[in-house]
């Protein structure tokens, strides 16, 4: 089992930035995949970003491209979400999400294991 923390998220205006970091403890053995989920309110969940476990491979929705950057950390038990340019329709409730295939956190489906969750608003 994964245990996933999601931090960082907040109240921004339209133009800022935020952080995310999620920390996954647990399982430590595994090249575990890590990535970010959205659901805002009335949606579907939505597939925000993902990176495997060396950090060489990163894919993102064409919804954030160019504004958003997900990296990991050191430990590689780490992951973070830079958001950048902001705009109100990024406002979401923002998940943490692994799995030991990137073929899965990066598709809409997401992986096996899964954050509770994270406020982002965004205001214009």
């Amino acid at each position: 089992q994964v245990h996933l923390v999601e931090s960082g998220g907040g109240s921004v205006q339209a133009g800022g930035s935020l952080r995310l970091s999620c920390a996954a403890s647990g399982r430590s053995e595994g090249t575990y995949a890590m990535g970010w989920f959205r659901q805002a309110p009335g949606s579907g969940r939505e597939f925000v970003a993902a990176i495997n476990w060396s950090g060489d491979s990163v894919y993102y929705a064409d919804s954030v491209k160019g504004r958003f950057t997900i990296s990991r950390g050191n430990s590689k038990n780490t992951v973070y979400l830079q958001m950048n340019n902001m705009e109100p329709e990024d406002t979401a409730v923002y998940h943490c999400n692994a799995d030991l295939r990137l073929v899965r956190v990066a598709t809409p489906r997401g992986g096996d294991y899964w954050g509770q969750g994270i406020q982002v608003t965004v205001s214009s």
